[in-house]
């Protein structure tokens, strides 16, 4: 069955419940350069910082109201990724979500624990431009990685949750629009 499809037959059966997007991403000290302008005949010089310290953030977006949910992991697994439906669910307070994620091992893995206010739905493979949390990801590297040196993960970490924390949900939703997902 359809994303679409799937979509139009849960918000059928479960008027109330609320479409998240889910994601996560890898966040590290390795260098990412991006384009600039500079002076006709001058060579830029740029210090880079090659290294393989990361971490990676679990987030939900509610498109429809930029209402957005984030937890940073140490790593890419289904033990994470119960911790972060544990917390999820606990926000949502009861509220019913319909979490549409890609189809990663951890997300089908059979030791997967799902609350029972959750339901997940995934996205058809190879095709992260259905996800809208892929928009979240691509402005945050561009305002928080590119062309930035950090001397180490610590530094890195504070960054990425200061800007998280200064998010707003206009500004979340105005970056993760699913307009082309109404039905």
């Amino acid at each position: 069955m359809s994303l679409k499809k799937n979509l139009l037959s849960l918000s059928k059966s479960e008027p109330a419940a609320e479409i998240h997007f889910f994601d996560e991403s890898r966040f590290g000290t390795h260098s990412k350069i991006g384009h600039g302008w500079f002076n006709k005949g001058e060579r830029p010089s740029m210090r880079i910082k090659l290294g393989f310290e990361n971490f990676y953030i679990y987030s939900s977006v509610h498109a429809a109201t930029g209402e957005d949910f984030s937890l940073i992991m140490p790593q890419v697994n289904t033990q994470c990724m119960n911790i972060f439906l544990d917390h999820l669910s606990r926000k949502a307070n009861n509220r019913q979500i319909i979490l549409v994620m890609d189809g990663a091992a951890w997300h089908k893995s059979k030791r997967l624990k799902v609350p029972r206010n959750i339901k997940i739905i995934f996205l058809p493979p190879y095709s992260p431009e259905l996800n809208p949390v892929e928009r979240l990801w691509n402005y945050l590297k561009s305002k928080i990685i590119k062309n930035k040196i950090y001397e180490s993960l610590d530094d890195l970490y504070v960054a990425v949750c200061s800007f998280i924390r200064q998010l707003d949900t206009a500004l979340v939703k105005s970056i993760c629009s699913a307009r082309y997902l109404v039905c």
